[in-house]
C-alpha cells in the first residue's frame, strides 16, 4: 500500500501529526478519486510522491499535510474554504500558495526568445528573472516554494506522458526558473535532478553526444576511485578519524555546462567523479585535509576553503584537487554530516535541525538571488525571530526582509552588511549589534554627518555615532526602520523601558 510508504516516512513527526497526515492523505485520495495522470496511474500518486520528498527533507507537518492536498482545490471539487476547516489555516495557506504559483510560467513569447539574436537575450535573461522573483514574492512562505519544487520534480520525472511540445515547456520553466530557485535555497540535490531531468529535453543532441562521450571515462574513473577510497579509509583509520567516504559523480547538465568552459575536453573535467569525506566535526574536516596533502601533493590554487568562508547559498566543505595514486588527479571534498545535509538540501534541512532544538535557527540560511551577483539572505533571521512577541510579525516581515531588493554598505573598518533596500543608520546599528542601535545618536554616510532617517545606498561606508551611555531608541524611528530586527529591538526597548523623548530628524535626501 502507498500510504505504508508514507508511514514509514513520518516517524520523525509526534504521533498527534502523523495521524493529521495519514487523515489529509485520505481526504486527497477521496477528492482525486477517478482522476488519473496522461501516463495512466492514480492521480494520488503525484500528490503521495511529493509528499514523500517533503517528509524526506524532515519538514513539519504542515507542509507534508499542503504536499498532499496541493492540487485538491486546484484540480477537484473541494475548496481552500474546506481544506482549512478540515485542516487549519497554515495548511490551506500553503495550499492556496502552491495553487497561485502553479499560475506563474514562461508564456510563448519568452520561450522562443532564446532563438532571438544574441543583443536581445540580456532582455530575455531580465524577463525570466522578473519571473523568478514574482514566483518568490507570491509565495510569501519559504514552504509554499519547496513544495512547488517538489511537485516539479515528480513532473519531471513523468514528463513522458506529456504530449512532446508541452514537454519542453515544462523542461524549459525547469532549467530557467525551478532550478535556479532551488540553487539559492541551497537545495543542490534537488536542483541537480531538475538540470538533469530538464536536459534531454531542452537540448537533445547535446544530451546525446555528452551521454555517449562519458560512459567509457565514467567507468574507468569509478574504478580508479574505488581504489583511492581503500587506501585513504586506510590513512584516516590509523590517525582515529571516523569518515564515510563515497563517490560523487557530477549532474550531466552541470558537466556539460562546465565543458563548454574547457573547449569540451572531458579530461580537464577532474570532479567528473568526485571522493566526498563526511567526517565527525570541523576539526576534523581540516585534519582530514591535512592528511590528503600529507599524503599527496595538491595542485596549485584547487584548495577552496568554503567552511570559513562559505558560498552565498550557505554550502560550506573543503575542497582540494590532488595528484593522486599513479599521479592521476582527484578532487576531495570533505565536510561535517551537517553540512552534507545542507549542501544536499539546503534551506529545507533546517527544519530538521530546528526540530531538535525548538527554534527555526538553521530554516533559512543564505541564498542566492541574482544570476550575476550572489547576495546573502536571512543572515540575520535566527538572532530576531525568537525575540518576535508576536509570530504573525514574523510572517508579515519575512517577506519585507528576505523577498526585497539588497544592497550592500561597509563599516568604517571594511566589512560588508548586507540589508533590504531603503534601511536606514538605524537598520545598520541593529544589524551590528543591539547595544549598539540602543547607543545610536547619529550617523556618518561616506565620511559626512546625515539624519538617522537617510535611506542608504550601495556602496555606502557607515558609521555610527553612539553616546557613552545607551539612551534607547526613539518611538517616531519605527516611522523609518526597515528591517523587523531593527523593529523587534526598539519594541521591545519602548515596552521595558519606554521610549527616548525626542524626536529624530526628517530625511535629507
Amino acid at each position: 500500500m502507498p500510504s505504508e510508504v508514507l508511514k514509514t516516512k513520518i516517524k520523525y513527526l509526534k504521533d498527534s501529526e502523523q495521524k493529521e497526515i495519514l487523515r489529509a492523505f485520505e481526504f486527497a485520495k477521496k477528492a482525486h478519486v477517478g482522476q488519473q495522470r496522461r501516463s495512466g496511474e492514480p492521480y494520488i500518486n503525484h500528490a503521495l510522491q511529493t509528499a514523500i520528498f517533503i517528509a524526506d527533507l524532515k519538514m513539519d507537518s504542515p507542509a507534508v499535510m499542503a504536499a498532499l492536498l496541493h492540487d485538491v482545490a486546484e484540480d477537484t471539487n473541494v475548496s481552500l474554504n474546506t481544506i482549512q476547516k478540515e485542516f487549519g489555516r497554515t495548511v490551506a495557506h500553503l495550499v492556496g500558495g502552491v495553487t497561485k504559483l502553479g499560475k506563474i510560467r514562461m508564456t510563448k513569447k519568452w520561450f522562443f526568445q532564446r532563438n532571438l539574436k544574441t543583443e536581445q537575450i540580456s532582455d530575455f535573461d531580465r524577463q525570466i528573472e522578473t519571473l523568478r522573483k514574482m514566483f518568490v514574492a507570491m509565495a510569501r512562505d519559504i514552504r509554499v516554494v519547496i513544495i512547488k519544487l517538489a511537485d516539479r520534480l515528480h513532473n519531471m520525472k513523468t514528463l513522458e506522458g506529456v504530449e512532446p511540445e508541452k514537454r519542453v515547456r515544462i523542461a524549459k520553466e525547469t532549467l530557467e526558473i525551478y532550478a535556479p530557485l532551488a540553487n539559492r535555497l541551497g537545495m543542490g540535490e534537488l536542483k541537480g535532478q531538475l538540470e538533469d531531468l530538464a536536459f534531454p529535453y531542452v537540448y537533445p543532441d547535446e544530451y546525446r553526444w555528452l551521454k555517449k562521450q562519458i560512459v567509457e571515462v565514467f567507468q574507468k574513473r569509478k574504478k580508479y576511485l574505488d581504489k583511492v577510497k581503500i587506501y585513504i579509509q586506510k590513512a584516516l583509520q590509523k590517525e582515529n578519524i571516523p569518515a564515510e567516504i563515497h563517490g560523487r559523480a557530477k549532474h550531466l547538465y552541470s558537466l556539460w555546462r562546465k565543458l563548454q568552459r574547457y573547449d569540451n575536453d572531458i579530461n580537464r573535467i577532474y570532479d567528473l567523479v568526485a571522493l566526498r569525506i563526511i567526517v565527525e566535526s570541523i576539526s576534523d574536516c581540516y585534519k582530514t585535509m591535512g592528511i590528503i596533502h600529507e599524503h599527496f601533493k595538491p595542485l596549485v590554487g584547487r584548495i577552496k576553503d568554503y567552511i570559513a568562508m562559505p558560498k552565498p547559498n550557505g554550502y560550506q566543505s573543503l575542497h582540494t584537487t590532488v595528484f593522486c595514486l599513479e599521479g592521476k588527479i582527484v578532487e576531495f571534498q570533505i565536510r561535517t554530516h551537517q553540512m552534507h545535509d545542507q549542501a544536499e538540501n539546503g534551506i529545507a534541512a533546517g527544519w530538521h535541525y530546528a526540530e531538535a532544538k525548538g527554534t527555526l535557527d538553521y530554516i533559512l540560511k543564505k541564498i542566492k538571488r541574482a544570476p550575476v551577483e550572489d547576495i546573502r539572505w536571512v543572515k540575520e533571521l535566527a538572532r530576531w525571530q525568537n525575540s518576535l512577541p508576536d509570530k504573525n510579525e514574523f510572517t508579515n516581515d519575512l517577506e519585507v526582509d528576505f523577498f526585497s531588493d539588497r544592497i550592500f554598505v561597509y563599516t568604517p573598518e571594511g566589512d560588508v552588511k548586507d540589508l533590504p533596500a531603503g534601511s536606514t543608520p538605524i537598520d545598520f546599528a541593529y544589524l551590528i549589534h543591539s547595544e549598539l542601535g540602543n547607543a545610536c545618536t547619529g550617523a556618518k554616510i561616506n565620511g559626512r554627518m546625515v539624519n538617522l532617517s537617510t535611506a542608504l545606498s550601495n556602496g555606502d561606508i557607515v558609521q555610527i555615532v553612539k553616546s557613552k551611555k545607551p539612551h534607547g531608541p526613539k518611538r517616531d524611528w519605527l516611522e523609518f526602520t526597515k528591517t523587523s530586527l531593527a523593529r523587534s529591538h526598539i519594541k521591545r526597548w519602548i515596552k521595558t523601558k519606554g521610549s527616548a523623548d525626542t524626536m529624530s530628524p526628517r530625511p535629507s535626501r
